[in-house]
């Protein structure tokens, strides 16, 4: 079970990183500004990958420890902590400063939310109960 969640936590990652990427493409074609030296191409995948893995072991972790209810008090820890992790980008300060830093958070805070559709749109293919 956990190799499964685990490859759901890498494929669902890279499927986050892509839509962030394409994401801050079209963001930067709308509003021409450029946060590519804060949030740069690898940055962007590494985090969706990082959050991919997180959920992947606590996934297996809750699914082995709650049995029947590790799914939802996953589903609800993954939400909370995608909501929790906005709180960067709305706090983040940038040194030297850049043109237009009131558009950073309209462009990463979508992402924040991209692992977690990748896990909840995935998960059906990789694990069935």
């Amino acid at each position: 079970m956990f190799k499964k969640a685990l490859l759901l936590g890498i494929v669902s990652g890279l499927l986050a990183g892509i839509a962030g990427i394409v994401y801050a493409k079209v963001y930067y074609t709308a509003n021409e500004a450029d946060f590519s030296k804060v949030a740069s191409t690898v940055q962007i995948i590494a985090a969706s990958l990082f959050g991919g893995v997180l959920a992947a072991i606590g996934y297996g972790l809750l699914d082995k420890l709650l049995k029947a209810r590790g799914e939802i008090v996953f589903n609800l820890i993954f939400t909370l902590l995608s909501f929790a992790s906005l709180l960067l980008p709305i706090g983040h300060r940038f040194s030297p400063p850049i043109d237009t830093p009131e558009l950073f958070p309209g462009m990463v805070i979508p992402m924040h939310f991209f692992p977690a559709l990748g896990w909840y749109t995935l998960k059906p293919l990789f694990i069935r109960k």
